[in-house]
């Protein structure tokens, strides 16, 4: 059960990544906004290993990623996600 949930994490994480890649943000970097403390992520990094180029992947929608990250308890890194959606809209309007 706790392997399953692990792999289910390790998806949220690449989601995010993903993500991250397809709107040209580094997802270590949003990371490190949301959590100060940690100075690496591991599962993070093994991750990345699996995204692929943004012309390659699929569509991630804001929502899908603010979904999967709210499901997991991730509220501190959605906030910086959020930020950084924000930001992208405000760039689009000029």
């Amino acid at each position: 059960m706790v392997e399953a949930y692990r792999q289910e994490e390790d998806m949220m994480i690449l989601v995010y990544a993903q993500w991250c890649i397809n709107n040209d943000l580094d997802p270590v970097e949003l990371y490190a906004q949301a959590y100060p403390e940690q100075v690496a992520n591991e599962r993070l990094s093994r991750v990345m290993e699996l995204t692929v180029p943004k012309e390659e992947a699929g569509d991630i929608t804001d929502d899908t990623l603010l979904g999967v990250l709210s499901m997991y308890g991730n509220a501190d890194l959605g906030m910086v996600v959020s930020e950084a959606i924000e930001a992208r809209e405000r760039a689009k309007r000029g």
